[in-house]
């Protein structure tokens, strides 16, 4: 299996079908990596019926991280749990090539042990809220909970606090980049909780490469590097 690794696509996989058609490889042999905020869930059950059809008529598999503009799958009935590779998924029988990570799994990806931490906080609360009231696309289960935390804490204590890849939404505190922060939201009000507790496993992790989205922005941060619209081989 080949795995490709890309950001954030709020429902436009343009980028991902231009890559796909570039390439010689049997979409079969293909798993695509999106980083929180796939826009799959983003309305909830049936209305992104469509794409779901669409995706997975394209015959490779994509797994997905919980970002925060789109609905938990354990959320959603007709998600039920499934093994893959070493770790625990979410998928609809209906679509069988679309999978979600389970906030704090490791799993087996191309011989790498690699955590995978969904969720973030969105900058942009109120003005769903405001625009939608009734139902304001926004979820308050955005956040890692304090039980996602424990589990991952004490899951990370039984292996050493060594892995060697990560995969988060967000990112931790240190990395944040400014330059992408919106003028229209005042950063003093937003949220950044989950980025500490982000901060707080990177100070005691050992890990090679650190796979973030969220900030709609390209950029390297040491081992860090926030991917947006860029692909790369895993």
């Amino acid at each position: 299996m080949n795995y490709l690794v890309t950001g954030d696509k709020h429902g436009h996989f343009a980028s991902v079908y231009t890559y796909l058609a570039s390439i010689e490889e049997n979409p079969e042999d293909i798993c695509v990596i999106v980083l929180g905020d796939a826009g799959i869930n983003y309305y909830g059950w049936p209305k992104d019926d469509k794409l779901k059809t669409s995706l997975n008529k394209l015959g490779c598999t994509f797994f997905c991280i919980h970002g925060n503009h789109e609905m938990r799958p354990e959320s959603i009935p007709t998600y039920e749990e499934r093994e893959w590779n070493g770790g625990i998924v979410y998928v609809e029988p209906e679509y069988p090539k679309l999978l979600f990570a389970k906030d704090g799994e490791i799993y087996d990806i191309n011989r790498k042990k690699t955590l995978v931490i969904g969720g973030a906080y969105s900058p942009d609360r109120d003005y769903r809220i405001q625009m939608n009231p009734h139902a304001p696309l926004w979820w308050k289960d955005e956040q890692p909970s304090e039980e996602t935390k424990k589990r991952v804490e004490e899951k990370l204590d039984s292996i050493g606090w060594k892995v060697d890849y990560v995969l988060t939404h967000t990112v931790p505190l240190h990395c944040i980049p400014t330059e992408a922060f919106l003028e229209s939201v005042n950063q003093r009000k937003v949220d950044r909780s989950t980025e500490e507790w982000l901060q707080s496993l990177e100070d005691r992790l050992e890990y090679e490469k650190w796979y973030a989205g969220h900030y709609h922005i390209q950029k390297e941060v040491r081992k860090l590097e926030i991917m947006y619209e860029n692909i790369h081989e895993f």
